[in-house]
C-alpha cells in the first residue's frame, strides 16, 4: 500500500509559474510509476503526465507539451511536476496517482492507476 500527499497548489496569474510534489510513504516509489491527472469542474479527468521511475519513462498531454516537466525524487521518494507559462485553462485540482507493472502505452490512461491522492488546487487567474 502506498500513501500519495500532493503540495503546491494555489494562486498563480497568466504566466507564471508553480511546483508540485507528490510524496509518497508506506512504499518506496521504485517500480512504480507515477502520473498527474487534473479536474476541471464539469470536466472529465484529464492526464497531464507521467513518469515510470525504473527507467525514466515521461509521457505529456498535449496541452501540456513544453510548459510542463515532470522528474522523480529520489531522495525523497516524490514526483514533481514544474509547470511554468500557465493559462487559466490549466486551472483545475491536481491529482496524484501511482500504479506498478505499467506498460508505456497504458500510462496516459486514469483507468490502470490504483492509488490516488486527495488532490491539490491551481488556480490561474489575474
Amino acid at each position: 500500500q502506498v500513501e500519495l500527499v500532493e503540495s503546491g497548489g494555489g494562486l498563480v496569474q497568466p504566466g507564471g509559474s508553480l511546483r508540485l510534489s507528490c510524496a509518497a510513504s508506506g512504499r518506496t516509489l521504485s517500480g512504480y510509476t507515477v502520473g498527474w491527472f487534473r479536474q476541471a469542474p464539469g470536466k472529465d479527468r484529464e492526464f497531464v503526465a507521467a513518469i515510470r521511475w525504473r527507467d525514466r519513462n515521461t509521457k505529456y498531454g498535449d496541452s501540456v507539451k513544453g510548459r510542463f516537466t515532470i522528474s522523480k525524487n529520489t531522495a525523497e521518494n516524490s514526483v514533481d511536476q514544474q509547470m511554468n507559462s500557465l493559462m487559466p485553462e490549466d486551472t483545475a485540482v491536481y491529482y496524484c496517482a501511482a500504479a506498478t507493472g505499467m506498460i508505456v502505452s497504458s500510462m496516459t490512461q486514469h483507468i490502470h492507476y490504483n492509488y490516488w491522492g486527495q488532490g491539490t488546487q491551481v488556480t490561474v487567474s489575474s
